[in-house]
């Protein structure tokens, strides 16, 4: 009988940085790439799939290197690109656009960032990646881990668990956390 492939999301370890990051290409601190070897150190995969931005690249590479494992980059798992708001800290935004910011937190989907990129897009590109590595492993029962991003986390949790993307901030995703994905999504 044939399984499906088990899917993990890892999200990147620390970078040291107190922004939305989004798509700048940022390195781990020390701390992240001691956060991601600790919680790495158990666990089990037969391939990794990463984020091309080296917060998670650069830990996919050297986990698969050390474990003789397949590893295939894909840019569709980066982060929501946070348009004027990526780079800026947090702070700054709340005191400058404190309600446009409490509506993107509300309503991700009609809300977003001045020049942030659409919210379709960004589901939609996280949805090809993870169909096309369910397609890749079918009917293997492979063990995938997918190293990748908190708001890509976010994003294809709300997907998969058929929860309204206003629910995103609700859902905890410290850095180094692995998430268990059912892709695809069960339609309702």
């Amino acid at each position: 009988m044939s399984k499906a492939p088990i899917i993990e999301l890892l999200r990147h370890g620390h970078t040291g940085q107190r922004s939305y990051r989004g798509q700048l290409d940022d390195p781990l601190s020390a701390l992240g790439w001691e956060q991601l070897r600790a919680t790495a150190a158990a666990g089990t995969w037969d391939a990794v799939v990463s984020s091309t931005l080296q917060r998670c690249a650069a830990f996919a590479a050297e986990l698969a290197t050390q474990r003789g494992l397949p590893l295939r980059l894909d840019a569709r798992l980066a982060e929501y690109h946070f348009g004027d708001w990526q780079g800026v800290p947090i702070e700054d935004i709340d005191r400058d656009a404190g309600p446009a910011l409490g509506r993107f937190w509300a309503d991700p989907v009609n809300h977003p960032p001045p020049a942030g990129e659409p919210f379709a897009a960004f589901r939609g590109r996280l949805s090809a990646a993870l169909d096309q590595i369910v397609a890749e492993h079918a009917g293997s029962g492979r063990r995938v881990l997918v190293v990748t991003h908190g708001g890509a986390i976010r994003a294809l949790r709300c997907v998969a668990e058929q929860r309204p993307f206003a629910q995103m901030v609700e859902i905890e995703v410290p850095h180094a956390s692995l998430h268990p994905l059912a892709w695809p999504p069960v339609a309702a």
